[in-house]
């Protein structure tokens, strides 16, 4: 990854606290979220790479952090943006307590193929999501969970979604699910999100016609500005966009929102002007703290405008020693591969 103009590592730890976050809500199996927050001279910056990620896999989420740190965010061109809410892969009796975190969100993504869940565990939980928000726009995601088999089933069971995403591994399986319920009459769009920000060519799906929501994520497409190129071209190929994060900090969903907020609008065949999708970037409601106060969410959207962290709550939150030295060192190590 080649990138002129960066500062050196360094100057990027000198500007580095690293905390970790207590979640209220287990998610992806963690019970804390870690990262190393940069104060930079043009904003603040994340790099938060989740645990089991190598180096180069992690250059992108510094290069993400380093840009919104020292270049800054893009210009908005719209002051708010809404949001969806996450409700991970929990019991279908604590759904209801997640909802609650969401106050007048109006689309709602379910978290489905958790290891050790069955199909009627996930059929379950969104029966529950879609009851105690019978209004609410449903979307599925399987974090390639599922073979191709259980994806068409799934689909049909699940009833109505926005979307079902990444519900399998390969740009292949994804191309035979899409293919396979049109060719049942079954709706279901497929979306594609692993397929994207872990691929070397992002655009290999839309290419194939293999789906039809592009789901990007600025850290692994290594930030912003990347992550609107790349929406564009998806875009400018007729897939649906969606912006989502990685369970990021107050931080790292400044970013994300900064990206939502400076898509570029567009008009539907009937020309209406077009929002922006409802974006994945509510996980904060999963945090018990977090860096900033709590971001409000006005019916179900965000302002656009970054938040800043608070200096206390930085001192609060921040991760012990050893954990400091290991964030440091998985930094350099990424940053070899800038």
């Amino acid at each position: 990854m080649q990138r002129v103009d960066i500062p050196s590592v360094t100057e990027i730890l000198e500007r580095a606290y690293v905390v970790s976050l207590p979640m209220a809500v287990r998610f992806r199996g963690v019970d804390r979220r870690e990262a190393l927050l940069i104060d930079g001279p043009a904003g603040w910056g994340e790099f938060s790479p989740f645990l089991e990620y190598d180096a180069q896999e992690s250059a992108a989420w510094l290069a993400s952090g380093i840009e919104s740190a020292f270049t800054g965010l893009p210009a908005p061109r719209r002051e708010k943006v809404e949001v969806n809410g996450t409700v991970p892969a929990v019991e279908p009796e604590k759904v209801p307590e997640v909802l609650a975190r969401f106050e007048g969100v109006r689309t709602f993504k379910v978290k489905v193929a958790e290891k050790g869940d069955s199909l009627d565990d996930d059929v379950a939980r969104i029966a529950v999501v879609r009851k105690a928000a019978p209004k609410a726009t449903i979307r599925a995601d399987a974090n390639r969970g599922y073979t191709v088999e259980q994806a068409i089933e799934a689909a049909q069971r699940f009833g109505p979604l926005d979307y079902l995403e990444q519900p399998v591994r390969t740009v292949d399986e994804l191309y035979e699910v899409r293919m396979r319920l049109q060719r049942a009459g079954v709706f279901c769009r497929i979306a594609a999100d692993e397929s994207i920000r872990k691929a070397e060519d992002p655009l290999e799906v839309a290419r194939r016609q293999a789906a039809d929501v592009a789901v990007v994520k600025v850290a692994p497409l290594a930030g912003p500005r990347r992550t609107l190129e790349i929406a564009a071209q998806l875009h400018a190929r007729h897939m649906d966009v969606t912006v989502s994060s990685e369970l990021g900090t107050a931080v790292g969903i400044n970013a994300g929102i900064a990206t939502v907020a400076a898509l570029p609008g567009f008009e539907d065949d009937d020309g209406i002007a077009v929002t922006p999708n409802a974006a994945g970037l509510g996980t904060q409601r999963l945090f018990e703290e977090d860096v900033t106060g709590e971001r409000p969410l006005i019916d179900g959207h965000f302002d656009a405008r970054p938040l800043e962290p608070d200096p206390a709550r930085l001192e609060e939150l921040a991760a012990d020693a050893k954990r400091k030295d290991w964030w440091f060192e998985r930094l350099q190590w990424a940053y070899e591969y800038l």
